[in-house]
């Protein structure tokens, strides 16, 4: 059995099954934004040694598989929620210009400055965290899904302690989903939740 964090979301695979709810241009825009993040993250390795583009590949499938969103643009951002933090030329009107305003619009919220986060690490997720409150949940759903990908991978040594990100995780974004009645937090907090208590045992 192939180790989860070696997995992926074969792009034959998503293209087959967007066609059973999305028509022929937002399958377009979809796949298209597949080739972006892949192409945009070719020769990135995560900390575990696996290829940065599964981790983008399988939040999208987390999205559609596990907690069946069908909504293009939320689908697109998470194909591409890291193409900015990664790519010295994109911006945020480019990927409108090729995807629309609104999924430019939640990879900006979800790009953190890698920058300031190397100098105060505590303080730019404290602001990223007040920045998804006031932000539509789309935002945190991608956040979530994002997290709980992360947390499938503690066991192949992605973080350097995962203790302190099962922690983060649990002290400042379950909450935000817990005080939710969006069905897709939900789903994935009860599923966060699920992988927390199997990594602490």
């Amino acid at each position: 059995m192939i180790p989860y964090n070696q997995t992926s979301y074969d792009r034959y695979d998503l293209e087959r099954e967007l066609t059973d709810f999305l028509d022929p241009i937002d399958i377009h825009r979809v796949m298209s934004a597949y080739d972006l993040a892949e192409e945009v993250h070719h020769n990135q390795k995560r900390n575990d040694g696996s290829p940065y583009f599964f981790h983008c590949a399988r939040v999208c499938k987390i999205l559609l598989k596990e907690i069946n969103v069908q909504d293009p643009d939320i689908l697109i951002a998470g194909l591409t929620h890291d193409v900015l933090e990664d790519s010295p030329t994109l911006t945020q009107e480019v990927l409108a210009y090729n995807f629309g305003e609104y999924a430019a619009f939640i990879v900006q919220i979800l790009t953190k400055n890698l920058d300031e986060q190397k100098v105060d690490p505590d303080a730019i997720e404290k602001a990223h965290v007040e920045l998804l409150t006031k932000s539509p949940s789309d935002c945190l759903i991608i956040k979530l899904a994002a997290r709980l990908d992360n947390f499938r991978c503690l066991d192949f040594q992605l973080k350097r302690n995962p203790l302190v990100y099962v922690n983060k995780t649990n002290e400042l974004y379950l909450p935000l989903a817990d005080s939710s009645d969006n069905q897709y937090l939900q789903k994935l907090s009860e599923e966060l939740k699920r992988e927390r208590n199997k990594f602490l045992g």
